[in-house]
């Protein structure tokens, strides 16, 4: 797989029927490999292990409903009081990280109001963050680590 600008790490790989799946810590089982998933399980990764996001609070490709219709948030993190706290979305590296990207995590926020909203494709990452519904997103040069954004 192509290599991405996120830390590596120790990734589990199985092949099964010609097939190539990767292990997800959260789901806690191997899901096929496909470059959006190389993207999202490096995330995964760099939040939990360089960010100390907990994992316990962690999921990946849980349900939200927008607009009358069913979509899936990449990675959602909650807070301690079961909030949403982080909302990610993920893209295989040859896609563009556009205006496109950016209308897809917003409108995806508006259901949830996490306080930190990140896309990224592997090669580029942007985070940025709610501070209130009306306010404008505060684009951020890096993705703050877990005890950082506590107090953001």
């Amino acid at each position: 797989m192509l290599q991405l600008n996120l830390p590596t790490y120790a990734y589990r790989l199985e092949n099964r029927g010609g097939k190539l799946f990767i292990f997800d810590p959260i789901r806690k089982k191997f899901v096929q490999l496909t470059p959006e998933e190389w993207v999202r399980q490096h995330m995964l990764n760099h939040l939990m292990v360089n960010l100390g996001y907990p994992a316990a609070r962690t999921r990946v490709e849980s349900g939200l409903k927008y607009n009358e219709l069913q979509k899936r948030s990449d990675i959602l993190i909650y807070d301690q009081k079961l909030k949403p706290l982080v909302l990610v979305e993920c893209k295989a590296p040859s896609v563009a990280l556009g205006q496109n990207v950016v209308e897809q995590i917003a409108a995806y926020n508006k259901v949830c109001q996490s306080r930190l909203v990140i896309i990224s494709n592997g090669i580029q990452t942007y985070a940025g963050l709610c501070t209130g519904a009306n306010e404008p997103t505060q684009m951020l040069s890096t993705i703050p680590d877990y005890q950082q954004l506590k107090v953001m």
